[in-house]
């Protein structure tokens, strides 16, 4: 019997059309020498260097590469700090309360999350800008990491960090030569994804911005209520290319480090 028929082949095809053909055209489009985004006038890269020029369009991707950077990181420490006293710390008094607040975010809708970190930056009077931004991002982005985490130290073989205590290593030892080498690749998968949404994200940081920390989601959105402008489809293209660049490049490297690893378990295993 055949898996792959002509309905899965057509189905799958539209699907992905569905999916990439917009940000195809948008990328075509973004090398149109006309102002109207609608129009085709000939192959240009003159809004690329309209977008260099942009002061508020090079701040506002600077604020959001710093605030990514800074609340991925963060979320990515308390992160895994939460996957493993979850894992790991077995039955203690208010486990279930901390693990409903750690995953939470995920089924809280954003407007939700936004007023409330709203709220709570105005009742203790923090003004708000980059700061409040990292530490929301941090907020809702460290359950994803969480998730990632704790799926890996499920699978986690226990008897590695016995064998390392044994042998006289210190609790935080065993972690830090044992157990963290070993689930970096669920770490790094947590940060990226953490970095990815503090990229994309616009409702949470719409309430916790200020006036001078105006991110570039932000900026998109109020400028295309203006109308789409080639200088955004430019914008838009390096943001694909970027995503693009990291993916491939975390693909290949995750699939080097599984070769790796194989070749040195059948190496271990001829040698015994």
């Amino acid at each position: 019997m055949k898996r792959f028929s002509w309905f899965n082949a057509t189905s799958l095809t539209l699907g992905f059309a569905f999916l990439y053909l917009p940000m195809i055209i948008l990328v075509v489009y973004s090398f149109n020498a006309s102002k109207l985004v609608t129009v085709w006038a000939g192959f240009s890269t003159k809004w690329y260097g309209e977008l260099l020029q942009n002061e508020a369009f090079l701040d506002a991707a600077w604020v959001t590469i710093r605030v990514a950077v800074f609340s991925s990181t963060i979320a990515t420490i308390l992160g895994t700090m939460a996957a493993y006293i979850l894992v790991r710390g077995g039955r203690f008094m208010g486990r279930t309360l901390f693990s409903g607040m750690i995953y939470a975010p995920l089924v809280m809708p954003e407007v939700i999350t936004g007023l409330s970190l709203l709220l709570l930056f105005i009742g203790i009077g923090l003004d708000r800008g980059v700061f409040t931004i990292v530490l929301a991002h941090a907020t809702f982005s460290m359950c994803y990491v969480s998730v990632v985490v704790s799926s890996r130290l499920v699978s986690f073989d226990k008897s590695l960090e016995e064998a390392a205590l044994d042998l006289g290593c210190t609790a935080w030892q065993a972690f830090r030569l044992v157990t963290l080498p070993i689930i970096a690749p669920a770490v790094i998968s947590g940060w990226l994804l953490a970095f990815t949404l503090s990229l994309d994200d616009l409702v949470i940081a719409s309430f916790t911005s200020g006036p001078s920390s105006t991110t570039l989601p932000i900026k998109i959105f109020s400028a295309v209520r203006l109308g789409v402008s080639p200088e955004i489809n430019a914008l838009s293209t390096i943001m694909i290319g970027i995503v693009t660049i990291g993916v491939v490049s975390f693909s290949i490297m995750s699939k080097r480090n599984a070769v790796r690893r194989e070749r040195e378990e059948r190496a271990a295993i001829h040698a015994t």
